[in-house]
């Protein structure tokens, strides 16, 4: 529910939950109708399906595939402005989502809620389609919908200005953190926002699938740190990722921290900072200089476990829970290891990580 709440308008909210072959003559508890979903090849409805619809709302968990035509035909837009109708509504159709096609039935009620024009307004490059039609890959945007309410297109914290272009980011802490794959080839850069949700809980994005991780210890999630908050803000002002900034910038994340940004007391630190009058501040310096003591809170064991829902991507084809125990290292051991892209993909959130997996079975990504 929390997702759809996000997706919603702030000032003008109005939830639109798309279910699979609802009685024409069902209210939602506001009593407002039902509307068709178009079909994206033929957005006229066949009444006379219409009428042969089954009294049934829940779909045919023996059947696998649908006519695009069919399946959309039976489709329904329920519609209100009260948020506790939301919640009665998921409670009462909780089983539909469950059968096959109730993610997919999730996915509209997300999109319908944003709207697409609201959907374009946040995206960088509207012409981008949300899902590939070759491969049938959702984009980063969609993705970043699913998960924060917001179809942004890149993955870091706040926005960015490249080029005098303003590309938009993640603006806040999520309920569900997301790690990429390709951000060891600095494809991409994931955000502390994503990195560390509110949640133990984050989704693992490879070159062509999703599958997720979660782990029931929520040491993993406390609150930010100073330190941690400092070292996000550090390099907010580090676009391009290369530890450090222009010396001119030191006052300006002195002033987001509401540390001390007087200027005769950064031209000091300016100098102590810049010895070498280089004219750039490393964030290891910057660290050290103004939180030397940055507590731990991360625990040093914790049990993970993953979740691929192909099941050729399983042993025997047959789809479980994978777990493991993870071991913090005392030092950084970066091993990119093309035959381990689960550890790989890990690294980038806690880059000393070791873990074991049950029966010596590492889960696979893709």
């Amino acid at each position: 529910m929390e997702i759809i709440l996000q997706a919603a308008d702030s000032q003008f909210p109005r939830y639109s939950l798309v279910n699979f072959n609802i009685n024409d003559d069902n209210l939602m508890p506001n009593g407002e109708l039902s509307q068709t979903v178009p079909s994206p090849v033929n957005e006229t409805m066949n009444e006379t399906e219409n009428t042969k619809q089954s009294d049934s709302t829940r779909i045919d968990s023996s059947k696998t595939t649908f006519d695009s035509n069919y399946f959309h035909s039976r489709l329904r837009i329920y519609t209100t402005m009260n948020i506790d109708d939301v919640k009665k509504y998921l409670t009462m159709k909780i089983n539909t989502l469950k059968e096959p096609f109730g993610v997919l039935l999730l996915l509209y009620t997300v999109v319908c809620t944003k709207g697409i024009p609201g959907m374009h307004s946040e995206m960088s490059d509207q012409t981008e389609p949300a899902i590939d039609s070759t491969y049938g890959y959702g984009s980063q945007s969609l993705i970043n919908l699913m998960l924060t309410g917001r179809a942004v297109s890149h993955v870091w914290d706040h926005d960015q200005d490249v080029g005098g272009l303003k590309l938009r980011g993640i603006d806040k802490q999520n309920a569900i953190g997301f790690l990429a794959f390709l951000e060891h080839l600095r494809f991409c850069e994931v955000g502390t926002f994503l990195k560390s949700p509110s949640h133990p809980v984050w989704v693992l994005g490879s070159e062509t699938h999703l599958t997720v991780l979660f782990s029931t210890d929520r040491r993993l999630v406390s609150p930010e740190t100073p330190a941690e908050q400092a070292r996000r803000v550090f390099k907010r002002f580090d676009p391009e990722g290369n530890n450090f900034i222009p010396t001119n910038l030191l006052q300006d994340v002195l002033a987001e921290l509401d540390l001390v940004a007087d200027t005769e007391y950064v031209d000091i630190m300016r100098k102590k900072l810049d010895c070498e009058s280089l004219g750039i501040i490393l964030l290891a310096s910057f660290m050290d200089e103004f939180f030397p003591e940055e507590p731990r809170t991360c625990p040093d064991t914790f049990p993970l476990l993953h979740y691929n829902g192909l099941p050729r991507s399983n042993p025997d084809n047959c789809i479980v829970y994978r777990a493991g125990e993870a071991v913090l290292l005392e030092c950084t051991v970066k091993c990119i290891l093309d035959s381990n892209p689960m550890l790989t993909v890990l690294q980038t959130k806690w880059p000393s990580i070791e873990i074991q997996w049950n029966g010596n079975i590492t889960p696979s990504l893709n």
